[in-house]
């Protein structure tokens, strides 16, 4: 009996670190594809595009390291994968299209639930997945940079920050939790 539930438990922990990886890989192509979006209406006219750009590649860079992850560790990606595509370059071209400050706003909302999912993966992961948690943190520490970059930027003054915000905010709480099991 005691067998079965180390067995148990080191599966529930096998699969716990899957849906980590799943829902991780996912955040990135919608980060990826939220900055393909605000990049496709803003194209290099606004001083903000060169930071979203920047930021935009290292995106891609964590997106890279999350699917090579989930390749070598068999993890199958989330089935909402068309609905991040179309929902993050939707969300990435409205908010350009409101102006820089709105794009900069978009960035702070989605880095600061990035922020506190990695946190609490972190928590979760403890010692158990040295590789996973140094990615984390790794790509914790850059989507905290984007935030501040985006905050210098101007976010707080874009239009109906408050609002925006909380919106994009709970969109990515949702975005999330769906992708942890789908």
């Amino acid at each position: 009996m005691a067998q079965q539930n180390i067995l148990k438990t080191a599966a529930q922990r096998s699969d716990a670190i899957k849906s980590m990886i799943r829902v991780n890989q996912a955040g990135e192509y919608g980060a990826k594809r939220i900055y393909a979006g605000q990049l496709a209406v803003m194209g290099d006219r606004s001083p903000a595009a060169r930071s979203i750009a920047h930021m935009a590649e290292q995106e891609e860079r964590h997106l890279s390291a999350f699917d090579k992850m989930m390749a070598e560790r068999g993890v199958r990606p989330t089935l909402l994968h068309p609905v991040w595509d179309v929902a993050g370059f939707a969300l990435g071209a409205v908010t350009a299209a409101i102006g820089p400050e709105a794009a900069m706003a978009c960035t702070v909302a989605v880095e600061t639930e990035i922020d506190r999912h990695y946190a609490e993966q972190l928590e979760e992961l403890g010692d158990s997945d040295p590789e996973l948690s140094a990615r984390v943190a790794e790509f914790q520490a850059e989507e905290l940079e984007h935030k501040a970059t985006a905050l210098a930027e101007g976010a707080e003054r874009a239009p109906a920050y408050p609002l925006m915000s909380a919106i994009i905010r709970l969109g990515c709480r949702t975005a999330i939790a769906v992708s942890k099991r789908i």
